[in-house]
């Protein structure tokens, strides 16, 4: 077959293979086009999922009557002109391809008027064949209609699902658009009824557009995040780990307002999570990371899905420094300041809100402590004196290592009313596995040996981070086989390699020479460990894998030397260790990410009990 042009409409055909997989892809290029033309309301409708009809109508600025044909016509554009422009794209949209490709696979229809015009302006195009412009009535802005997708492409149309499935996928990528973008109203009708509509507001980051879109729960579990350095800053929202998902279905990274998927951002946040999260969940999060336009390359995705970082370390290290430092400050206590002020009418929450004096007595004599004595026991702990009444009851070898310390000034009024720590005073001990403590508005319930765990693991990260990593030189050093870029990569990182304590020379094209190991590690499987290491630094510039496989150990260390269940504990005991959790990095979760504590509100006990009806 001889080399010939191939036509336009075929050309078209070919970039729509590209740019529109379904009819999610046609709403998001027809909506951020309605974005850039600096609309404030856009409405949506759709029939069949999108496939029998899509429907875009925006307030923008509009497009000229004479422009409506370059409009559908290929790498035709108003938002770049050098590639200048194209090294510091500002704009969703800027390759010209979206509306030619929408086009050229269905029946398609494009109206227009700009504010000075004194009418609107029509342009219709059927299976890429370009009509007349004509005159048409039309607001202020763009509508533009897409029919019958892929009725021209029997073979692409045949790939679409259920209409209740490729409703979902628009669904979800105006979930991600709504979290961007509060300030612009989105109004959304499927088969003549309206299904969503996102109230536009002036803010740029919205709790109430937060709780909107991925939910209450989502919204009182979130820390808040504002982070700044390097030219870099990133804003947003984590979950904390006791909000943790089975998929990764919560997660929206933005790169300067762009959705995008990113894996070297996605694996800094699994790796800030991984002290605190359980096996197999995955963390929640919406994540806004805005940098100059020109250390990021917008234009290596034909749906511009992702992105290339010129600095992909650095922004790797700066996510996860900041999330990491975000989690560390969760202590078991404390709301974090989540997104929204927590439903007091919550069953089970983290994060009471505490207040300065004791709550209504809560008499519970089955229990077998009396609230007389243990108001007592909390006034020679935490009222004046100096406390040796309290120190008496606590062994010095005990296995707890806990002290009757405690954050409260020893200045805070004695008679029945002493300031209340976050996570209140002890009453009793539950089947010797749980705290039962009283705040100052409602229950609190420790695991005590996930809680002592958490306390014991944080101690001995800190005592070794102040060390630092240790070689452990080998008898006889060791010839460990790789690949020959993995040999590329330890020859180019040997000070990175020493860092995490291994002294490592290339003996060959694909092998290393291995003479020194992280000390506390020696007796694992380390060839294995530096392998993966090396895959790390080649992937990601960076590793903690040996610190990932440090902490492991640490946090075995800490479960063994942790109290165990049917431990019986004093009172004093058992409010020193209320006290550390509320004073250690991490304590709301286990090592192994289960939650150490829970709260219930006095308001959701009276209702157990039908009190106040």
């Amino acid at each position: 077959m001889p080399i010939r042009q191939l036509p336009d409409v075929l050309i078209n055909q070919i970039a729509a293979g590209e740019v529109v997989e379904r009819p999610a892809s046609v709403v998001k290029e027809l909506v951020e086009n309605a974005l850039d033309a600096g609309a404030r309301r856009v409405d949506i409708d759709l029939e069949e999922g999108g496939v029998r009809l899509i429907r875009i109508r925006d307030d923008g600025g509009g497009i000229a009557p004479g422009e409506l044909p370059l409009a559908v016509s290929r790498h035709a554009t108003s938002k770049i002109g050098s590639l200048d422009d194209l090294e510091s794209v500002a704009t969703l949209g800027f390759r010209g391809e979206a509306l030619p490709s929408i086009a050229s696979v269905s029946r398609f229809a494009l109206v227009s008027r700009r504010d000075d015009d004194p009418h609107g302006a029509a342009l219709e195009v059927d299976g890429g064949r370009v009509g007349d412009v004509a005159p048409r009535s039309h607001p202020r802005g763009t509508t533009v209609e897409v029919r019958d997708l892929f009725y021209n492409v029997p073979a692409r149309r045949k790939f679409l699902r259920a209409e209740r499935t490729e409703l979902g996928h628009i669904e979800e990528w105006l979930r991600a658009l709504a979290l961007v973008r509060p300030d612009v109203e989105l109004r959304v009708s499927h088969n003549g009824k309206p299904t969503r509509r996102y109230k536009g507001e002036d803010t740029l980051f919205s709790d109430a557009r937060l709780a909107e879109t991925l939910g209450r729960d989502f919204a009182q579990a979130a820390l808040r995040i504002e982070h700044a350095a390097a030219g870099l800053h990133l804003t947003g929202w984590i979950a904390l780990p006791t909000y943790s998902r089975a998929s990764a279905d919560q997660q929206y990274l933005y790169v300067n307002g762009r959705s995008i998927r990113d894996r070297s951002v996605a694996h800094a946040v699994r790796q800030a999570y991984a002290d605190v999260l359980f096996h197999g969940r995955q963390p929640a999060y919406v994540l806004f990371l805005a940098l100059d336009p020109a250390r990021v390359d917008v234009n290596v995705h034909p749906a511009k899905h992702e992105v290339r970082f010129r600095e992909a370390r650095l922004i790797h290290e700066f996510v996860y420094r900041a999330l990491h430092e975000a989690l560390a400050g969760t202590r078991a206590g404390q709301n974090g300041q989540p997104g929204l002020a927590q439903d007091a009418g919550a069953a089970v929450s983290t994060g009471p809100a505490q207040s300065a004096h004791w709550a209504r007595p809560m008499p519970q004599p089955h229990l077998g402590l009396r609230v007389d004595e243990a108001r007592a026991a909390y006034a020679s702990l935490y009222g004046g004196g100096d406390g040796s009444a309290a120190a008496g009851s606590l062994h010095p070898d005990d296995a707890l290592g806990m002290q009757p310390e405690t954050a409260l000034s020893r200045d805070a009024p004695m008679q029945g009313t002493p300031v209340v720590p976050p996570l209140g005073f002890a009453v009793a001990q539950l089947h010797g596995v749980y705290i039962l403590s009283e705040t100052a508005d409602g229950l609190i319930v420790v695991d005590m040996h996930a809680a002592h765990e958490r306390i014991g693991y944080e101690r001995l990260k800190t005592a070794h981070d102040g060390d630092g990593v240790r070689m452990q030189p080998l008898l006889v050093p060791q010839t460990v086989a790789v690949s020959e870029r993995e040999a590329e990569v330890a020859e180019q990182e040997m000070a990175t390699l020493a860092e995490l304590g291994f002294e490592v020379s290339r003996s060959g094209p694909q092998s290393l020479l291995l003479r020194s190991v992280p000390a506390l590690l020696a007796h694992g499987d380390t060839e294995a460990l530096l392998r993966d290491v090396l895959a790390d630094l080649r992937e990601h510039g960076e590793s903690r894998r040996v610190r990932a496989a440090r902490d492991a150990l640490l946090s075995t260390m800490a479960c063994h030397g942790a109290v165990r269940a049917n431990r019986r504990l004093t009172v004093p005991e058992m409010n020193a260790l209320l006290r550390q959790m509320e004073a250690t990095e991490r304590s709301g979760q286990c090592n192994h990410g289960r939650p150490t504590w829970a709260h219930f509100p006095l308001a959701e006990i009276d209702r157990w009990f039908l009190r106040g009806r």
